[in-house]
């Protein structure tokens, strides 16, 4: 691709994640799923984190803005950067319309969602190792956010249409989340960032749990053992 190109997406990842961090403000009315938007109304379900938990995004919004602009001021032609933006524009522009769509389809929403994740992990695999601090580790804590979201959409859809009852969607997929988590921190090797962020989800569904459904607290509980085993070792490797 000419090296023009390449500046092209610089600039237009930078806009996408500023499109991405103002799309709350054009669907205010989204504070989460109503419980009857599901043939099953799901109020307070267990496979969801404390509403505490969903403040990362604020600091997923305002360093991916920063990372992408100062990779754009830095780095807007080279190549590993470059690598990590094209799937990174992808999923931020599905991001960008997904507080909308969510407004009128879990169903859609959750699909969306996958397609979020899909596209932010592999733009993780692919960033830079150098410059971890812009490129890098806003990718992971918004990549292992989505890992623990995207499993949560799930659990919802599944206990909402009458797949599996609450609890017993709850466990299996916080255990689909901790598998998943577990298995990229593992393979990744660096980013910490990442196994934070799936922690900092799994908490949240502890605090939901604690005293209500124990099984589903002892699972995310063990689940974040789990997950910073790796995420440990990258920081070691940092």
């Amino acid at each position: 691709m000419p090296k023009s190109s390449r500046t092209l997406i610089a600039v237009l990842a930078l806009l996408l994640s500023i499109a991405f961090a103002i799309s709350p403000f054009f669907v205010p009315s989204f504070s989460g799923f109503d419980p009857n938007q599901f043939p099953i109304p799901q109020d307070n379900p267990p496979a969801q984190p404390a509403g505490y938990a969903f403040s990362i995004w604020g600091v997923i919004y305002l360093w991916l803005i920063a990372g992408l602009g100062y990779g754009l001021l830095r780095a807007p032609r080279d190549g590993q950067w470059h690598d990590m933006r094209v799937p990174l524009c992808l999923s931020l522009a599905v991001g960008t319309t997904w507080l909308a769509v969510a407004t009128m389809s879990p169903v859609w929403a959750a699909i969306l969602i996958w397609i979020m994740l899909i596209t932010a992990l592999i733009a993780l695999f692919l960033a830079p190792v150098e410059d971890p601090l812009w490129a890098a580790a806003p990718v992971g804590l918004y990549a292992g956010w989505l890992s623990a979201a995207s499993c949560v959409s799930l659990a919802l859809l599944a206990a909402g249409y009458g797949y599996l009852e609450e609890q017993t969607a709850a466990v299996v997929f916080v255990g689909l989340a901790i598998a998943i988590g577990a298995i990229v921190q593992t393979a990744l090797g660096r980013t910490p960032t990442y196994g934070i962020a799936v922690i900092w989800g799994l908490v949240g569904v502890v605090v939901t749990n604690w005293g209500e459904t124990a099984l589903v607290a002892y699972l995310a509980l063990g689940g974040s053992v789990i997950v910073a085993l790796p995420t440990v070792r990258a920081f070691r490797r940092g």
